[in-house]
């Protein structure tokens, strides 16, 4: 079975690559769109190809404590500290992952909230078997998910024409400013064709990017004037 090489080229539809974030920003959405060029689909439902979009936020350290019953009183006893965790981490896909490609592909690529890149870092005292940090990684993601910043969308990508595809993802107030790599991945009977990845930023602007710098470059001052 032979295939014609496939390009195809994808970029982020907003008004700039940067999007201002003040003290009045309630969201916003990102819109990917891009083509399949010498495609072989006779129509945008056929179904030849798939599309996988995933957006990162910032990577950062983050601590989760487990609460155990110690003599009648909810404590501290287990954490786990992982290093590298997207702040914000979406997906869109033309159908669900398990359908598009093998599993071993997802963790090759980290495309899944099960391969999303979490970096344990701990010493002697701190290591955790397996298990457990299994467990801290899913309770991690469950918790993202509930504030909103890791999204799953199956069907959030669709082709609108033999070669256009499009991708609607909505980043929330609370996410991280910071750059979002963009990755977007087209597939074709379990095999990748091609990847492409484009950079955003989120930037502070106006009074809140004034506060901002300020309270790093001057922080006994900012105590004081926040006192």
């Amino acid at each position: 079975l032979e295939f014609r090489r496939v390009l195809f080229r994808s970029q982020a539809d907003v008004s700039t690559r940067n999007v201002a974030v003040t003290s009045s920003f309630t969201g916003t959405e990102i819109v990917v769109f891009g083509a399949v060029e010498n495609s072989k689909q006779p129509s945008a439902e056929s179904g030849l190809y798939d599309i996988v979009v995933v957006i990162e936020g910032v990577p950062s350290r983050i601590t989760l404590r487990r609460k155990s019953r110690v003599g009648g009183i909810w404590l501290n006893t287990t954490s786990a500290t992982f290093d590298g965790v997207p702040s914000y981490y979406a997906i869109g896909s033309t159908r669900p992952l398990d359908e598009i490609a093998s599993e071993a592909t997802m963790i090759g690529y980290e495309i899944g909230f099960d391969h999303v890149r979490m970096n344990p870092v701990s010493g002697p005292r701190e290591r955790l078997a397996p298990a457990d940090q299994k467990e801290f990684r899913e309770a991690l993601v469950r918790l993202k998910r509930k504030e909103g910043l890791y999204v799953a969308e199956p069907y959030g990508v669709a082709f609108t024409g033999r070669t256009l595809f499009r991708a609607t993802i909505a980043l929330p107030a609370n996410v991280s400013v910071g750059p979002f790599d963009t990755r977007v991945y087209l597939f074709r009977q379990e095999k990748l064709l091609s990847q492409y990845t484009i950079r955003l930023n989120l930037e502070r602007e106006g009074l809140e990017r004034f506060i901002h710098e300020f309270a790093i470059a001057h922080p006994f001052w900012y105590g004081i004037a926040t006192v």
